[in-house]
């Protein structure tokens, strides 16, 4: 030992105080997986953003039909195909809501292109103004005008506005179609929260007791996949008439088929886990192993798949409403408003355009809810 350590004065030899390690100590509060999960979702700002936009679009489809005096079935011929026109926004040309129609005509001359747009607009001359765009070389359809018709005043409707236009009867748009878009969620929600009750229990079951029990419910599933749904939904037209109910009917016979098929793996995958194992010696039955301890540990995968499910349902309604198979009109849903659209859609193309927009929308949105949820209930997303 060094000589010097013998001089130090002891008084200046204190004990140090023994503390606990502050290394091993809990800086902040620990979270749980959900709240882990609700912290990434909410991290995915395209996630979030879909949600508002999803949650605005149900207000709406109750709120919207309620905005104006147009009522879901008023019809008046006098008013069919009316562009659409917003206050204030009718200022804006561009934006498309001013209420006129515009397009260009061609002809020989310039005075042969205005005739044909003179008389594709109802030969209301004075409500039409022309803009030449070219006069021609005397050559086939070489003039061309331009011309915008007046329609709102031309029928003497000038202090009246439909905000998306009206369409071949007469009847409002904006109300047709927010009362379409809730026709179709509500469809898509109740064949989705079916598809998940009975595909939840089916796979459930045939996962945690496997052996012939598994085999026989597999056999049954693996026959329900290979029948297309529009056969189905042929054969409900035989039974019921077209409307809301054949189709749940058609999306609930098969819908459930890929969620009993997903649960059914994870729930095999985690029967032979060691807190089920301790649940089944502790004497606990078979249905609170499978409610208390498995649906649990797999119900973020659950989740998942329903979101992705409801977009599917929803374009399906839509299909079988567009090819006369679905929602038969008078009522509306987005495939009804897509189809006369559709029939429509070289002269008055805002008949297509909104409800076209509004079913993306509501495509996109709920196939990024579905992202985000599965990157939220995936923990090594978690930071």
């Amino acid at each position: 030992m060094d000589t010097k350590d013998n001089n130090i004065p002891k008084e200046l030899l204190v004990p140090m105080k023994q503390k606990e390690d502050t290394s091993e100590a809990i800086t902040s509060p620990s979270r749980t997986f959900l709240q882990d999960a609700r912290r990434t979702f909410f991290k995915n700002k395209l996630a979030v953003v879909s949600m508002l936009a999803l949650l605005f679009i149900i207000i709406m489809s109750f709120v919207g039909p309620l905005m104006n005096d147009h009522g879901l079935d008023e019809q008046d011929l006098s008013r069919a195909k009316m562009p659409a026109r917003i206050p204030v926004l009718e200022n804006i040309s561009w934006l498309g809501f001013s209420g006129v129609l515009s397009d260009t005509f061609k002809g020989d001359t310039v005075e042969q292109a205005t005739t044909n747009a003179i008389a594709r607009y109802d030969n209301a001359e004075e409500f039409i103004d022309i803009k030449v765009l070219n006069e021609g070389d005397g050559s086939r359809n070489s003039a061309e005008v331009k011309a915008t018709y007046h329609i709102y005043e031309a029928k003497d409707m000038g202090d009246q506005y439909f905000w998306l236009g009206t369409d071949t009867l007469g009847r409002d748009q904006w109300t047709r179609l927010w009362d379409g878009t809730k026709v179709s969620l509500l469809i898509a929600f109740i064949a989705a929260i079916i598809g998940l009750v009975i595909g939840v229990a089916y796979g459930g079951i045939a996962g945690y007791y496997g052996g012939k029990v598994d085999d026989v419910l597999m056999r049954i599933l693996e026959v329900l996949i290979g029948i297309p749904n529009l056969v189905i939904i042929l054969l409900m037209m035989l039974v019921l008439e077209p409307g809301i109910t054949s189709i749940v009917i058609a999306l609930t016979i098969t819908g459930w088929t890929g969620m009993a098929r997903i649960v059914r793996g994870e729930v095999m995958k985690l029967k032979n886990q060691e807190y089920v194992l301790a649940a089944r010696t502790l004497g606990q039955s078979n249905w609170k192993v499978i409610t208390k301890h498995l649906l649990p540990n797999i119900s973020g995968i659950i989740i998942i798949n329903t979101m992705f499910t409801i977009p599917d349902a929803i374009f399906f309604e839509a299909f079988l409403s567009f090819i006369g198979l679905g929602i038969t009109p008078p009522d509306a849903s987005l495939g009804t408003l897509i189809n006369t659209g559709f029939d429509n859609i070289m002269l008055y193309p805002y008949m297509l355009v909104f409800p076209a927009i509004l079913i993306s929308v509501i495509m996109i949105a709920f196939n990024l809810i579905g992202d985000g949820l599965r990157d939220a209930f995936d923990p090594k997303m978690h930071k």
